[in-house]
C-alpha cells in the first residue's frame, strides 16, 4: 500500500555534502548513489529542509586536534563518548557544499550544525551536549508541519540522531532507507536501527512512497 504524502509532510534531507560523497574526506559508500532518488522524492514533498555539518578548521570532532589520535578512536569530553573523524566539512570549504546534484530548488531552510568547535552535532535538532538546540523544532513548530520523512548520509550518525531527536520532540518519523547509506562502523548501524526502533521511528522504502 503506497503512503500518501500530505500538503503538511516535510523531507528531512541529511548532509548531502561533498566530503560525504565518494571522493570527500569522510566519504559514505555509496552516498552519490541516493542523489536521483532524493530528488524523485523531493518532488512529491511541498516542504524540504536540509542539514548540513558546518566546522572550523579546529573542531574538537577532528581526530587531527588530538595529539597520537586517529580517525574513528574515541574520546572523552564533557558531554559523554565522542568518535574522532578526519577532518571535514569545513566551513567555506568545498567539501563542505552541498552536492551540486541535488535538484530541490523549493528547499526552504538549510540548518547548520557543529560549528561550535567544542561541540559536535550530529542530529539535526540539538548539539552532542544535548542541550544547545539549532532551531529546527521551533521552526516547525511555527510552520505547523506534518510527518518528517528523512534521507541521506549517514544512516547510522546524523540520520539516527536526527531521527530519535525528531520523535522525541513529539513528530511523526520515518527514515526512507534505501534513501540513505551508512559508515557502520563497530556495529554502529544495527544499534542504529535499534536506537530509532525503540524511539518509535518508521522505516519504510522509497516504493512505499513511490509505488
Amino acid at each position: 500500500m503506497t503512503i500518501e504524502i500530505s500538503p503538511e509532510d516535510v523531507l528531512v534531507v541529511v548532509d548531502m555534502q561533498y566530503d560525504f560523497l565518494p571522493g570527500g574526506s569522510l566519504a559514505v559508500a555509496g552516498g552519490d548513489e541516493i542523489v536521483p532518488l532524493i530528488n524523485t522524492l523531493g518532488r512529491h514533498f511541498g516542504n524540504v529542509v536540509l542539514t548540513q555539518d558546518w566546522h572550523p578548521a579546529e573542531h574538537v570532532s577532528f581526530a587531527s586536534q588530538h595529539d597520537g589520535k586517529a580517525p574513528f578512536e574515541t574520546i572523552e569530553l564533557d558531554y559523554g563518548t565522542q568518535v574522532l573523524w578526519p577532518d571535514h566539512c569545513v566551513w567555506g570549504t568545498p567539501g563542505a557544499e552541498l552536492s551540486r546534484e541535488l535538484a530541490l530548488p523549493h528547499a526552504q531552510l538549510i540548518i547548520r550544525k557543529g560549528y561550535n568547535r567544542l561541540i559536535d552535532s550530529y542530529s539535526g535538532f540539538q548539539e552532542a551536549d544535548r542541550q544547545t538546540l539549532t532551531g529546527l523544532a521551533g521552526y516547525l513548530n511555527e510552520r505547523d508541519v506534518g510527518r518528517l520523512f528523512l534521507v541521506g548520509l549517514a544512516t547510522d550518525f546524523c540520520v539516527a540522531w536526527t531521527a530519535i531527536d525528531g520523535a522525541a520532540a513529539g513528530y511523526d518519523v520515518t527514515v526512507i532507507e534505501d534513501a540513505t547509506r551508512a559508515i557502520d562502523n563497530a556495529g554502529s548501524l544495527g544499534q542504529a536501527w535499534a536506537d530509532m526502533a525503540d524511539a518509535g521511528v518508521a522505516r519504510i522504502m522509497s516504493k512505499d512512497i513511490l509505488g
